[in-house]
């Protein structure tokens, strides 16, 4: 497991076996909709979509703490649970833990590899899902320092923030506004001005496991980050970035590590 500014930020597929049926974790599972879900999913995983709980319904905005406060009760999730997210390719997870520690909880990590190692291992996999018992909800307490709003951002172009674009190269160019599979999300292509580029790729494996820190460190150490001042990453809509933020705040321990939300899609 690598270091991480909170232990354990990432857990392993087999810490995560060996911890199924321990009451004390509760395991959620995160995608934009409930169609992975529900073909299959870790036993006892709750099912989270970005679409539908994690995002304000309405405004270009997260839920707010009322509705997250409900989301967490109904999942199960109370002041001492450890809350272990994971997705298909862990952006939305990222998301989930991004948002989770913007309100104030700690005990929470993803699960390395996310969804396609846990079934390469050939862990326990089905499509049953959860019967969840509710229970109180942890108290929220909003924490900003996570997340950056256009506003701020465009007001400090030039100035010595770093931004990253953890887009694919043909988005940061300006060839396309969003991946392949994707549904075009911006009116104009390129990037934000002075904005490096750090593919969110590059902090992963073949195997979508997260690359050592060493490895991690040295190649934002290339972009010229050291984790000194703050550091504001953006993609799309968030999400990728979500997963980059992940690695620079919880794997490295830059706590000036900020999410752009909004994303080019803003």
């Amino acid at each position: 497991m690598p270091d991480s500014a909170r232990t354990p930020a990432l857990v392993s597929p087999e810490w995560a076996a060996a911890s199924l049926e321990d009451p004390r974790v509760r395991f959620v599972d995160i995608e934009y909709d409930r169609t992975a879900y529900d073909e299959g999913h870790l036993p006892g995983a709750a099912c989270w979509t970005w679409v539908d709980d994690l995002v304000d319904p309405v405004r270009r905005d997260l839920v707010d703490a009322a509705r997250l406060s409900a989301l967490l009760a109904r999942s199960g999730i109370g002041s001492d649970t450890h809350v272990v997210l994971y997705s298909d390719d862990s952006w939305y997870a990222a998301w989930a833990l991004w948002q989770l520690r913007s309100a104030g909880l700690s005990k929470l990590s993803l699960l390395d590899g996310g969804r396609a190692t846990w079934r390469a291992l050939g862990l326990p996999y089905g499509p049953t899902q959860a019967k969840l018992e509710a229970v109180a909800a942890p108290e929220l307490k909003v924490d900003q320092r996570h997340r950056i709003g256009h506003t701020e951002l465009r007001a400090r172009l030039g100035d010595s923030l770093p931004i990253l674009d953890v887009r694919l190269e043909e988005e940061y160019r300006g060839d396309v506004t969003a991946p392949a599979d994707y549904p075009p999300i911006a009116q104009r292509a390129g990037h934000v001005p002075g904005a490096r580029w750090a593919p969110w790729e590059a902090t992963v494996g073949e195997d979508g496991r997260f690359r050592p820190v060493d490895v991690l460190r040295a190649h934002y150490a290339d972009l010229g980050i050291d984790g000194s001042g703050e550091i504001a990453v953006y993609c799309g809509v968030g999400v990728r970035s979500a997963h980059s933020w992940f690695v620079l705040q919880e794997l490295l321990g830059f706590e000036g590590a900020r999410n752009y939300d909004g994303g080019w899609a803003e």
